[in-house]
């Protein structure tokens, strides 16, 4: 099979548009163009009835009691910025104290900062070295003032698969609202907002499959019931929650994604997986001082899932990530989340981690989807290979190394 280049290899960033969904969405653009709130006639009908469809899938997608806990949202920054700053503003009264990770998405990060210039207080948990959240940290940090825990279900870098039912759980028992940032999870691994005591829930389409510019809020409607104050003011779309003229095409394919996932999602996860073990093998196979960040290996002995089964994040020691992007022009990959990629600083994701600034500079992360085939993971592994032999050839503190010398015991001077 000929391979088109260059080939994609950035499914944390977005994913291709499932041809699908595509064909579902079309006739939304056209024929059956009305807006959803128009009730008075034909066009708003069927508008709305598509609507109800979707939220309907998505719901069943992720195990919620009713369709009407799915809230449309413009995507996930939006969603995550709605339920922190919506509970905290509808929860303040009872108490001003919010718990999340130091590894969240920069959507929660940087809601939590906004609400502490509020007057709220964040207590951001330290993860292990694989990323982990430990449920007895969460336990630890609720106080008689907590509000909210707000934990993701899979990290977008290092993909590590957070303990959510036991934290949920904790949360449950302590009678503390739960939301999780799902996005990278949904598709990729179980997510059941029942059986794991979820009460808020961030989802976004275009990670699934999906068209850009549209997501969802699950927001748990009985035991508990979850109240939210608006951050979008207008005409009460939304059930009050998010005003704004519903986007009927992206919602529509929204649901034609979430309905693909729930039939296809196993199967899928497990070529995924086999793909990126492939890659693993195939790259460790012919280089050393390569380091695996995040959880590895991905399932544990019992069979529990640690990481995402599309995510490989490695560090190549001795060589500068700008330079593996730049050699690797062929194969789309990241240094990082796309939402931060555009910065100089190592990834505060890897450094929270642990992982030493220097070896932090050299992580590839590399995404695998849907559509990789095994001739573009072997493309990609041997340009990764080859790129990475010849930067070191370039590389002085490679030879340095290999000849045991101790480049932290150098001291290095400026001229």
């Amino acid at each position: 099979m000929a391979i088109k280049l260059p080939i994609y290899l950035d499914y944390h960033a977005t994913t291709p548009m499932d041809r699908r969904v595509l064909d579902e969405m079309l006739p939304y653009f056209t024929e059956d163009f009305g807006n959803a709130a128009s009730r008075t006639h034909a066009f708003g009908w069927k508008a709305e009835s598509a609507v109800g469809v979707a939220r309907e899938r998505i719901a069943k997608m992720i195990n919620a009691d009713k369709p009407e806990e799915i809230i449309f949202t413009s995507g996930a920054t939006e969603s995550d910025n709605l339920a922190l700053k919506g509970i905290a503003e509808f929860y303040g009264d009872k108490g001003k104290h919010i718990i999340t990770s130091r590894i969240e998405h920069k959507a929660i990060l940087d809601s939590g900062k906004r609400l502490e210039k509020m007057g709220f207080e964040v207590t951001y948990l330290d993860v292990d070295k694989q990323g982990f959240v430990d449920p007895a940290h969460v336990r630890a940090a609720i106080r008689p003032d907590t509000i909210l825990c707000s934990v993701m279900l899979a990290n977008n870098e290092v993909g590590t698969v957070q303990p959510i039912r036991e934290i949920g759980a904790v949360c449950r028992e302590k009678g503390v609202l739960f939301h999780t940032d799902a996005v990278q999870g949904i598709g990729r691994i179980e997510f059941d907002v029942q059986s794991m005591n979820v009460d808020l829930a961030s989802i976004t389409a275009h990670k699934m499959y999906g068209p850009k510019g549209v997501g969802a809020l699950y927001v748990r409607r009985s035991k508990p019931r979850v109240r939210l104050v608006s951050q979008m003011d207008g005409g009460g779309h939304e059930r009050g929650y998010r005003s704004g003229t519903l986007n009927v095409p992206g919602i529509v394919g929204f649901g034609k994604a979430a309905e693909i996932i729930t039939h296809e999602w196993r199967d899928e996860a497990a070529r995924v997986s086999r793909l990126r073990d492939s890659l693993y093998k195939k790259i460790t196979a012919e280089l050393d001082e390569v380091f695996v960040n995040g959880p590895w290996p991905a399932i544990d002995s019992s069979g529990k899932v640690l990481r995402l089964p599309n995510n490989l994040n490695i560090s190549f020691a001795y060589v500068e990530g700008e330079s593996i992007l730049m050699s690797l022009k062929n194969v789309s990959v990241s240094s990082g989340s796309a939402c931060t990629s555009a910065s100089l600083e190592p990834s505060y994701v890897l450094r929270a981690l642990g992982v030493e600034e220097e070896l932090a500079h050299t992580s590839i992360r590399f995404g695998l989807g849907r559509f990789t085939t095994e001739e573009e993971i072997e493309y990609a592994a041997n340009l990764t290979v080859s790129s990475i032999k010849r930067l070191r050839d370039l590389s002085p503190l490679y030879e340095m190394a290999k000849e045991g010398i101790d480049l932290k015991s150098i001291a290095w001077t400026a001229h």
